[in-house]
């Protein structure tokens, strides 16, 4: 007989294979490329799937610090994901090229 407590246990290893396997494919997209646009994507799914994990440690050990941690990573890969794309889109030519429209 399946109890809550192993259903947890079970959904967070679950959940912890699922974002490994997240963090594997957008790690080899960030290493890939082939754009700057889509590493900047990778970086920010990355991102977000490190907040996830501060959020499923954060259920499995019922320590609140780890969700302060989890804000703190969303507000500075916030920055770095508008920092990122304010430069992408600076130094592409084709939007110069489109400017005079």
């Amino acid at each position: 007989m399946m109890t809550p407590e192993s259903f947890l246990d079970g959904a967070i290893y679950f959940s912890f294979v699922l974002v490994a396997l997240s963090l594997a494919i957008a790690f080899v997209r960030l290493t890939l490329g082939p754009t700057l646009s889509d590493r900047v994507v990778a970086l920010d799914m990355m991102t977000t799937l490190i907040i996830a994990v501060c959020g499923i440690v954060a259920v499995m050990t019922a320590v609140s610090a780890f969700l302060d941690v989890a804000i703190v990573l969303a507000l500075v890969g916030f920055l770095a994901t508008v920092a990122l794309a304010r430069y992408a889109e600076r130094r592409d030519p084709e939007n110069e090229a489109h400017a005079d429209d």
